[in-house]
């Protein structure tokens, strides 16, 4: 049976521990008031309306000229343009351009930097799948991704892409290609098991992060954190 979130929990939804992966599988579902069965449809809805979609928010584009014109808005730009002005006024023009070509190229790379920037948070966004298998009151659901709420019971088998922070609860030859978070290009064995509280995010067994890869195995996973809680969404905040 499903029950409500805690009163503490319930209300600060932002305020999750990080120590999940130190939780045995029982005391995660017991923290998040669900069973191995999933949560009921009634639940799902309110912690819909209590956590929001499980999507990273959209970042707006800033239009390239405005770009462009935002790298000089900064007070020691401003005072070499300043001084510029002033050795041009006072006929060294070798002075004058030197530092202009210097405030222009510094420009012209922050410029291209913030452009790759807005082009990653896109690929992070499109990291996460459209879809995840869940138990949801004992019924297996293919629901969005953008529908699951902490406490879902999440379903993982090979090819998947993980859709959100998960605790795993089985594991079953379980493989994750985890190299988006750590560089690590050997996929990770995971397992049910509970690790140190201060193991690092690559030695976690025990969970499993939203936009890894499933190399290889079945697991199941609780939901523990969505959207911008999670690792991913960390990193793009």
């Amino acid at each position: 049976m499903t029950h409500a979130l805690p009163p503490d929990q319930a209300a600060q939804p932002d305020g999750w521990a990080d120590d999940w992966h130190a939780l045995p599988a029982d005391a995660a579902l017991q923290r998040l008031a669900a069973s191995r069965d999933g949560l009921a449809p009634a639940e799902v809805a309110r912690r819909q309306g209590l956590y929001g979609p499980n999507e990273l928010p959209a970042s707006p584009r800033t239009p390239a000229l405005l770009r462009f014109l935002l790298q000089f808005n900064n007070a020691l730009i401003l005072f070499l343009l300043a001084a510029a002005a002033l050795a041009g006024a006072l006929g060294h023009w070798v002075d004058a351009a030197v530092i202009v070509g210097v405030v222009t190229v510094n420009a012209i790379v922050g410029f291209v930097q913030e452009g790759r920037a807005e082009e990653a948070l896109g690929a992070l966004r499109a990291m996460l799948a459209p879809s995840a298998r869940v138990l949801r009151a004992g019924q297996r659901e293919l629901v969005p991704v953008a529908a699951l709420v902490p406490g879902d019971v999440v379903l993982l088998e090979a090819g998947d892409r993980v859709p959100a922070d998960l605790r795993l609860l089985r594991a079953r030859g379980l493989l994750v290609d985890e190299a988006i978070l750590t560089g690590e290009s050997v996929a990770s064995v995971k397992t049910e098991a509970a690790v140190e509280a201060k193991a690092a995010l690559g030695d976690r067994e025990g969970m499993a992060y939203s936009g890894t890869l499933v190399a290889a195995g079945q697991g199941q996973g609780l939901v523990v954190a969505t959207g911008s809680r999670t690792e991913i969404g960390r990193i793009s905040s």
